[in-house]
């Protein structure tokens, strides 16, 4: 794999050029394992983003026309522009944030079925045909609405960001895409450059950047720009709530795709070879830095002894270092402030009583070793709070119907898995568990482009994906 090593030197791309912020300003964006600069990006403010979402808005009468036939060929030459830039992608995704090799695979499978899934889309059927008692012949249509806000993470960037404007642009929408600050080029920029090439036309999508805790004023301006018409943000519940609430003030609805704490359930007569190689994959994926990664794996009992002791020694063998390296499978978490949140919960569970099963220990460079928790109290943060790393908690419980009541004990609930040799009593099981997401007989991290994807309680509203995705990114008119 061909590994670069410049420094990037780029521009944002708004109303098909490439362009510096409004007053010049710039910041490094950084490897979180080396600390090397990776690029010199604008650190674009509100202005910036007014300037992008006036762009959009000038695009969307004609893109909203454009024949299916041509926003199909956009997405279908846009997957094939990423795959044939496969290499140089996977090595951006680790230098910009910390992807081990595995992962930066797993996205680049990823994105490119979104896009011919998106491109599937605009030959979707959009009304139907409604009895009326007035003798009229009455339809529901669905349109476009207009620019599209699309607010995207840094821990699976390649993915979210693609997420964020695939449907809305495959729909008739124009979008301005915020990606984070920790990941604007894999995140963002990229998509400047693969959809200008793919032929989509200038203003149909905008990317702005901003420097690291500069958000506030593209926030602001995406919340009340009277074009803005939908915002759909990824990210912590905390930041989602404060989004929610200034687009209520607007009037302006959103999709929120927030935070989760998942809990994976292991029965009694689940196939325990295949339930820790799951457990592992699913807690300690990408550094557990992924929305739907495992928290907290609830144990039945009777194998609880020997499914945590299996655990605990594959735990043990997850390779910590430099992401750069194939056979890395636990690479940095992305800055030094993540890093302190992971050691300070951990350290506070520990002292509140709960033991340290494998790992526990700073690696060096960001890097924290894949680390396995017992007896964790309710009272600790890590029992409460999203940890965004590579932690899991294990926990005994009684029975199935324990295990449930513990799995919905907690104020999120996003994702969750079920792992039993028994299909209709996990399938019974997972019809009781609070959560916008259960797999049965697997690990809580799963996706496909088609699926509809999202939260319940703080884990948020609304849902990318498919049908779904149709009804959040259209408005519904009666004709």
């Amino acid at each position: 794999m061909a590994v670069a090593t410049e420094v990037r030197e780029v521009k944002q791309f708004i109303g098909g050029e490439w362009v510096d912020a409004a007053d010049g300003a710039t910041f490094e964006d950084k490897d979180p394992f080396t600390g090397e600069t990776v690029a010199v990006v604008p650190a674009s403010g509100g202005a910036d983003a007014a300037r992008a979402i006036e762009a959009a808005a000038a695009a969307f009468p004609a893109w909203a026309e454009t024949p299916p036939a041509a926003r199909q060929a956009v997405f279908l030459k846009a997957a094939d522009i990423l795959e044939r830039r496969q290499d140089e992608v996977v090595s951006l995704l680790a230098r910009e944030t910390g992807c081990t090799f595995g992962f930066g695979m797993f996205q680049m499978h990823f994105v490119p079925g979104l896009f011919r899934q998106a491109a599937a889309t605009p030959y979707q059927p959009i009304g139907t045909v409604i009895p009326s008692d007035a003798g009229a012949f009455a339809m529901g249509i669905r349109r476009p609405v207009g620019v599209v806000a699309a607010i995207a993470p840094w821990n699976a960037a390649l993915i979210l960001s693609a997420r964020s404007l695939a449907a809305p642009l495959a729909l008739g929408n124009t979008v301005v895409l915020k990606p984070s600050e920790w990941s604007p080029w894999v995140g963002g920029l990229l998509w400047g450059e693969i959809f200008a090439e793919a032929g989509l036309p200038e203003g149909v999508l905008n990317v702005i950047t901003h420097a690291p805790g500069q958000a506030g004023p593209i926030g602001d301006t995406f919340t009340t720009h009277p074009a803005v018409r939908r915002i759909n943000f990824t990210g912590s519940t905390a930041t989602g709530r404060r989004l929610a609430e200034a687009a209520g003030r607007n009037l302006k609805r959103v999709v929120l795709e927030l935070g989760g704490y998942n809990p994976l359930i292991v029965l009694s007569d689940a196939d325990l070879e295949y339930a820790v190689n799951a457990t592992a994959f699913g807690a300690f994926l990408h550094q557990g830095q992924i929305c739907m990664s495992a928290r907290k794996v609830l144990v039945e009992r009777p194998v609880a002894d020997e499914f945590t002791k299996r655990l605990a020694e594959k735990t043990r063998t997850l390779k910590a270092g430099d992401p750069k390296e194939p056979d890395t499978i636990i690479g940095p978490l992305i800055n030094e402030d993540a890093l302190a949140t992971v050691k300070s919960r951990v350290d506070e569970a520990v002292q509140k009583g709960a033991k340290v099963l494998a790992g526990g220990e700073d690696a060096g460079n960001n890097t924290y070793r894949a680390t396995l928790v017992a007896d964790v109290p309710d009272d600790a943060e890590l029992a409460t709070h999203e940890t965004f790393g590579p932690v899991l908690a294990v926990e005994v419980v009684d029975s199935a119907d324990h295990a449930v009541e513990r799995a919905n004990a907690t104020a999120y609930g996003l994702s969750a898995g079920i792992i039993t040799q028994d299909a209709d009593r996990g399938l019974a099981l997972a019809q009781r568990i609070e959560s916008g997401i259960v797999h049965v007989n697997d690990q809580p991290v799963g996706d496909e482009p088609q699926m509809p994807f999202g939260g319940v309680k703080d884990s948020g509203w609304g849902r990318f994906g498919g049908q779904a995705a149709m009804d959040e990114f259209t408005e519904l008119r009666w004709v």
